[in-house]
């Protein structure tokens, strides 16, 4: 396993990860989430990745049984949370968003799921537009102060609102934000390599990407309609079979399909060939992994020995040309 650090930071994490979205909670029980984060600590993964939202709290609540269960050294992992949609159905006002109040309590909530004392990694999980920045990066400061977050970043924020914060952050002496989680694969690229490269440059930035397999579409199980155990059947998530798929679903078909002639060349499957693109790019800091299965998981993982060539990724983008 290969370890890499979180931006400018002195962490390192493995550079592939177990995320817990959609998976634990929905798909996974905790005899399975035992077996697979076992298995994936065991190849060297030191990251675990969770949000107040996945579950409603369950996903926080079967990964915090699992890490007590195992009782590995807590100086051996890390594990963080998010913070933003709240983990109730139709919530109160102050039950979301990123005002102290939410913030506070959201990670005071998440210690207690995750059955730690405090977070490696806290993310606010998405911009608010009601409250103001100066206060979430006074809320993150206050938190790493107290050593109950060691490092606290962003997901899915547009690059002018992060370097806001980094703005606030230096002005006001306060602890910046070290990472940011985005989404990225082979047909969502914009954001990871335009939109956030100001952002490496100045302040260091680093990502702990997610989807990258883009719900599965990345691994051909949808090239010939949609199998009923996927989570693009789960009625919850009806709106991810729409950024799935979309409007342009016969070209990334299309698309899956040129890819899968290449990584078959190089004897690797798909979903291997698809997650070890991301790693190519020097500004992941790791590759959140997702899995419903351990067979996946193992699969999944096999992409930390995959090695591809500046000639490779040409070709790539190449079958990617007119797939939006």
């Amino acid at each position: 396993m290969e370890y890499r650090r979180l931006g400018q930071s002195g962490l390192k994490l493995s550079c592939l990860s177990l995320g817990s979205w959609v998976t634990f909670g929905n798909q996974v029980d905790r005899g399975a989430a035992e077996n697979m984060l076992a298995h994936a600590y065991d190849a060297g993964v030191n990251f675990f990745d969770s949000a107040e939202s996945y579950g409603r709290g369950a996903a926080e609540e079967i990964l915090g049984g699992v890490l007590r269960k195992l009782a590995w050294p807590r100086d051996t992992w890390c594990v963080s949370s998010k913070v933003y949609f709240g983990s109730v159905s139709d919530p109160m006002p102050t039950q979301r968003g990123l005002s102290r109040k939410h913030v506070v309590e959201a990670c005071h909530e998440a210690l207690r799921r995750l059955q730690v004392d405090y977070l490696d990694l806290y993310f606010c999980h998405r911009p608010d537009p009601d409250t103001p920045i100066e206060e979430t990066v006074r809320t993150m400061d206050e938190l790493v102060r107290q050593g109950k977050v060691l490092y606290w970043g962003t997901s899915e924020w547009p690059a002018d609102s992060i370097a806001e914060a980094y703005r606030l952050a230096r002005e006001h002496c306060l602890t910046p934000p070290t990472m940011e989680q985005p989404e990225y694969n082979l047909f969502t690229r914009d954001r990871v390599e335009k939109e956030y490269a100001a952002l490496y440059r100045e302040y260091g930035l680093g990502t702990t990407i997610w989807s990258p397999l883009k719900s599965g579409l990345l691994t051909g199980k949808y090239n010939h309609g949609i199998p009923d155990d996927s989570r693009l059947n789960l009625a919850s998530f009806s709106w991810l079979k729409e950024s799935v798929l979309g409007p342009d679903a016969d070209a990334r078909v299309a698309a899956v399909q040129k890819l899968a002639d290449i990584a078959e060349r190089l004897g690797v499957s798909m979903t291997q060939f698809a997650i070890a693109w991301c790693l190519a790019n020097a500004h992941v800091s790791t590759v959140i992994l997702g899995a419903s299965r351990l067979e996946q998981l193992q699969e999944n993982l096999g992409a930390a020995e995959v090695r591809l060539d500046a000639d490779v990724m040409a070709e790539v983008d190449r079958a990617l040309s007119h797939a939006s």
